[in-house]
């Protein structure tokens, strides 16, 4: 067994949880090696983060050869086959192989629009993820390293933030702004950047207190450069884990915020806005409803498996806390 294969049995071992005595790790075989390094050993070994990782590439790549695709398939999001998409009665064709996923009420290619679904799903969950994430590690690092009045203040906000309806909310920005791509961009970030803050506000609560961090005051480090050199790459691992979880959490937002007619304007086909234009169908149509609802499932669960893998790698303490 290789140097790197005993280090990743022995950490999988303590991920799991397993009772029987660990593997002896030779000393050069995690000689400097960074926690980074060791994290990913343990991550190759699970199976369902792999094969979610997988398939999120995969869907990535979909998005990105959207416009490729669809050529390729011979028909655009919103093209209308009136001939071959709609039956005499006015009804949805089923899936065939001129339209593999079949089409729906106006004779559109479902395929072709699931793949552009795909886009807006993904470009809205990562942004609104991003920028939530660094609106909540700013504020945690100020409310956790600062204290005081500081941390007071910027905890009633974060409070006060996480009681907002997201529903009222949404319904109150789109009456004033209208609905689309920013606007649920910005929902989603608003309603997610203050459980980033308080993860990063414990951590940070903790981490001032170490003998290093009085060490660079001493030296004369100013609070930015202790906050965002000393600190914030201290705080970064549950950080990491939180996003790769919040971004299915993003794109579930979205979908809903489409289904009800608040998110992306049709026809700019989004996962949610087609689930909600096949209500009127789906005991007719089964195939409308069934592949968005299915790519946004797929999607999800692959967030999530994921973000449960890297969790277990970054703290395999954790993860064997949680599984008892």
């Amino acid at each position: 067994m290789s140097a790197d294969e005993t280090v990743a049995a022995s950490l999988t071992e303590t991920a799991t949880g397993s009772t029987a005595a660990p593997a002896v790790i030779p000393a050069g075989a995690i000689e400097g090696r960074s926690p980074w390094q060791l994290a990913w050993f343990i991550l190759r070994k699970d199976r369902a983060a792999m094969i979610s990782l997988g398939f999120i590439v995969f869907i990535a790549l979909v998005a990105i050869t959207a416009p490729l695709l669809a050529h390729w398939i011979g028909y655009g999001p919103t093209d209308q086959d009136r001939t071959n998409g709609i039956t005499v009665d006015g009804l949805p064709v089923a899936p065939n192989s001129q339209h593999l996923f079949g089409t729906d009420n106006l004779g559109r290619d479902i395929l072709v629009r699931t793949i552009y679904g795909t886009q807006v799903s993904l470009l809205v969950g990562v942004a609104s993820t991003l920028l939530a994430v660094a609106m909540g590690v700013l504020v945690g690092l100020a409310a956790g390293y600062f204290g005081s009045v500081v941390d007071s203040v910027l905890s009633r906000a974060m409070d006060v933030v996480l009681s907002f309806p997201f529903l009222l909310f949404a319904i109150a920005l789109v009456s004033i702004y209208g609905s689309g791509l920013g606007i649920s961009v910005f929902v989603i970030a608003f309603f997610t950047w203050a459980a980033v803050g308080r993860i990063v506000r414990g951590q940070t609560l903790s981490i001032r207190e170490k003998d290093y961090i009085e060490a660079a005051r001493s030296l004369g480090a100013g609070d930015m450069r202790i906050m965002f050199v000393d600190v914030l790459p201290n705080v970064l691992a549950p950080v990491i884990v939180y996003t790769t979880l919040l971004i299915p959490i993003a794109i579930v937002f979205e979908s809903t915020l489409s289904f009800l007619g608040l998110g992306v304007v049709p026809p700019t086909p989004t996962w949610g806005n087609m689930l909600s234009d096949s209500l009127d169908f789906y005991q007719v149509a089964w195939w409308f409803p069934l592949f968005p609802g299915l790519a946004l499932l797929l999607t999800t669960l692959a967030f999530n498996l994921l973000g449960d893998g890297v969790r277990d790698a970054l703290d395999p303490r954790a993860g064997r806390l949680s599984q008892d």
